[in-house]
């Protein structure tokens, strides 16, 4: 064996560990999920009670109720709280880079709901949106309100109350990321603007925004993708409830495979999902490569 040979194989030993994890947790779930999506399959009963069904999965989905709805309030979730999470964390971002005092604390602040358990932000907005206990409708009546929301407990209010909970906990990481990119725009560019005129408005419609097309495309595909993922606060705050009205998609797949076992119907779901995902991101990138050939 000679020096070159040992070397490869030393490389290979290195590399062992992590291509073994990458195939046991990774890539032989994948293709098995996919041969899923076209069998029956309750996984209390093993392997052998893998049933063949073709594409019954598949033909299921436009007469499953919960399918329906729980797509339909992914896509909503997701069209109400991604624009509002970036544009809330644009705002806070222009303002703390403007200068505040306590910049520091200020940043932290507003960062910390980013980081702090969701099981911990569920609970504390569980308390705020209870429907006759909670401070958000005492308040509410405090100001005349006679008949507030019922939030959490009321079908027409609770997916509302998961977006508002989940735009709270985005808005630090959009102020972050924004931050980064104002921090990094010349003020050279600001100055000559203001030397010829330009209100702050102005300045901000024509410098801050098209300079800042690379981050606001970066959190955009990011956050429409966590934002088709999302799980947690639906699982923690309403289980999807009442009925329907606020159950989303990978909850949905959760309970199809972990609770009406039915682990071929919810890989099912997460393909579609993925493929979904797949195309609005691609739509994305086309859409920022002729707007960043523009500008």
């Amino acid at each position: 064996m000679n020096k070159k040979q040992y070397e490869s194989i030393v490389a290979y030993l290195f590399l062992l560990p992590n291509l073994a994890g990458y195939l046991l947790f990774f890539l032989i779930p994948l293709v098995f999920s996919f041969l899923l999506v076209f069998s029956e399959w309750n996984f209390i009963s093993g392997l052998q009670g893998i049933r063949f069904i073709g594409l019954r999965n598949l033909l299921e989905f436009p007469t499953d109720t919960w399918f329906v709805n729980s797509l339909r309030n992914t896509v909503v979730f997701t069209v109400v709280t991604v624009p509002l999470a970036m544009i809330l964390g644009l705002l806070v971002a222009v303002a703390l880079n403007e200068g505040v005092y306590f910049p520091k604390v200020t940043r932290t602040l507003f960062f910390m709901p980013h980081i702090t358990s969701i099981v911990a932000v569920a609970t504390v907005w569980l308390a705020l949106f209870h429907p006759t206990r909670g401070p958000i409708n005492q308040v509410l009546r405090s100001l005349g309100v006679t008949n507030p929301p019922g939030w959490v407990a009321s079908s027409d209010w609770s997916l509302i109350a998961v977006i508002i909970t989940g735009v709270w906990a985005a808005i630090g990481y959009q102020m972050l990321i924004y931050l980064a990119g104002l921090q990094g725009i010349p003020n050279e560019l600001y100055e000559s603007a203001r030397i010829d005129g330009a209100s702050p408005v102005q300045s901000f419609f024509a410098i801050t925004i098209p300079l800042l097309l690379p981050t606001t495309f970066f959190l955009l595909i990011t956050n429409v993708i966590g934002s088709f993922q999302v799980f947690a606060q639906v699982n923690l705050m309403t289980q999807g409830g009442p009925g329907t009205s606020s159950s989303v998609l990978v909850f949905y797949i959760y309970r199809a495979g972990f609770q009406y076992y039915r682990m071929g119907y919810a890989s099912a779901m997460a393909w579609v999902l993925f493929a979904i995902i797949f195309a609005v991101t691609f739509v994305q990138w086309k859409i920022r490569k002729r707007l960043m050939a523009v500008y």
